[in-house]
Formats: C-alpha cells, sequence, structure tokens
C-alpha cells in the first residue's frame, strides 16, 4: 500500500499511456517507444500461454489492468484478475466498465490470491512476485497450482537476483526495500525452482532473461519523471521523494 497507492494520477505521469504497465516491456528494435514495447511484452505473453477465446485466466496482481483488457479484447479470452491496491481496483474497474462486450468478459476482485477458489485454464502474475517473499514462495505456488488446471500452464514474469548472490541478498533489506518496496524482495530462480518440486505438479518449461529490456524500460520512465516534475510536485511530492524516485529509477 505504501507504493503502490502513492496514487494513479502520480503513475500516470510516468507510465506508457495505453496500458499503464509497472514493468519490464519488450523492445523489439531501438526505434520502439515505451507505449510499443509494453504492448509487444503483454502480447508475447499471451501468445506464450497460447490464449484462446475458450480459456480462462486468473492474472495474479492485476497492476492497472493492461494485461486484462489486452487479453480480453485482443483474445476473447474470460480474465479474472485480483489485486489488494484500492486504488488500482477502482481503477480497473472503471476501465472494466468503459469496455461494453469485451468487459464483460473481466472479474475484478480485490483480494488476496490464496483465498480463491475455483479452476482456471491459465495463470499469468507479471511483477507481484517481488511482493511474496522466500518466506512465502510455497503458498504461492500451492495456490497456484491449486487453482490451475489439470492441463494448465502458468506465466511468471519476476525480477530476479543471481543465485550465487541470493542468501547474501536475502535477509538484509537493500536501499530500494528500505525506500521504496517496503517489504518487497526479488526473487531467486533456484529458490523457486525448489519450491516447485516441494509443494506443486508444475515444472518448468521455458524460462528466458529479458533483463537488458528492463534498463531500456526504467530509461523511459525516468525521462517521463523528469519531464513531469513540476505536475509530481504539483501532486504534493516533496524534494526528498523525488530524490528518492529519481535515484530509484536509476539504479
Amino acid at each position: 500500500h505504501r507504493h503502490y497507492d502513492l496514487g494513479n494520477d502520480f503513475f500516470r505521469l510516468f507510465l506508457d499511456a495505453e496500458l499503464l504497465m509497472y514493468s519490464c516491456g519488450y523492445f523489439e528494435s531501438a526505434a520502439d517507444s515505451l507505449e510499443m514495447a509494453q504492448t509487444q511484452k503483454i502480447d508475447r505473453i499471451c501468445r506464450r500461454l497460447g490464449l484462446t477465446p475458450s480459456d480462462h485466466v486468473l492474472e495474479i496482481g492485476s497492476g492497472w489492468g493492461g494485461f486484462a483488457v489486452w487479453a480480453s479484447t485482443q483474445y476473447g479470452c474470460r480474465v479474472t484478475t485480483t489485486m489488494i491496491s484500492d486504488g488500482q481496483f477502482r481503477y480497473v474497474r472503471d476501465w472494466r466498465s468503459r469496455l461494453g462486450e469485451a468487459g464483460s468478459r473481466i472479474d475484478v476482485l480485490r483480494a488476496d490470491y490464496r483465498e480463491l477458489t475455483g479452476q482456471f485454464d491459465k495463470v499469468v502474475s507479471i511483477e507481484m512476485f517481488e511482493a511474496v517473499g522466500l518466506n512465502r514462495y510455497d503458498e504461492y505456488f500451492a495456490a497456484a497450482d491449486r487453482l490451475l488446471a489439470p492441463d494448465g500452464a502458468m506465466l511468471l514474469q519476476t525480477i530476479t537476483v543471481d543465485d550465487q548472490w541470493f542468501p547474501k541478498y536475502h535477509g538484509t533489506p537493500d536501499w530500494i526495500e528500505k525506500y521504496i518496496f517496503p517489504g518487497g524482495e526479488l526473487a531467486s530462480v533456484g529458490e523457486i525452482l525448489q519450491s516447485l518440486a516441494r509443494t506443486t505438479s508444475l515444472s518448468m518449461y521455458h524460462a528466458e532473461n529479458v533483463g537488458t529490456h528492463y534498463a531500456r524500460t526504467l530509461r523511459g520512465w525516468r525521462a517521463r519523471f523528469h519531464d513531469r516534475l513540476a505536475r509530481v510536485r504539483a501532486l504534493g511530492f516533496d524534494e526528498r521523494f523525488i530524490r528518492m524516485w529519481d535515484l530509484y529509477l536509476g539504479y
């Protein structure tokens, strides 16, 4: 809540204008805009999952609804999307109401994913996993396993720390964890695989490292943040906040 409820008006200042994706984009060429990169990222996720109109997809961590809207409008599937941020919940619900028929295929929940029931053909989670933390990996993946149909598939996009550094990183909050994402923790691929083995019937099918795309995404966000500093201040954020976010976006 300390991060995501800073306000929808604040995040609109620097995220892509179309989908408001607060996660790594995918740049197919040097000329791609931030908007193109985020659309390409979402569409790659939909294609990786092989989405069809018959699919019912669960999204763990809605953000501002970009994936749910794209999957519903472009692939015709039903999407249940859940989050715990008040601001995001209101934004996604309002966006759904403006979509007409496509909006009727989106269920918007303000609920902890561990409380959900039912079964879904596909599960997707785009950079929400950083809020889970190592001590709750088993709960997270057990819930995903329980909610997935027997022949279902899950796509997880998350920021990782190299496994050789993770033991030192885990349990020692860094600057971003202290000032930007209280309670957050980047992921370990090795620990993810061990959790899958302990608690689920899931197995790794495909893995891809797109970290260099994050550098370009962050540069885009930081440039927009700087271009709109007057509006950041007008929203009530002080110079200390601006310095912190400049460091965070340049990190």
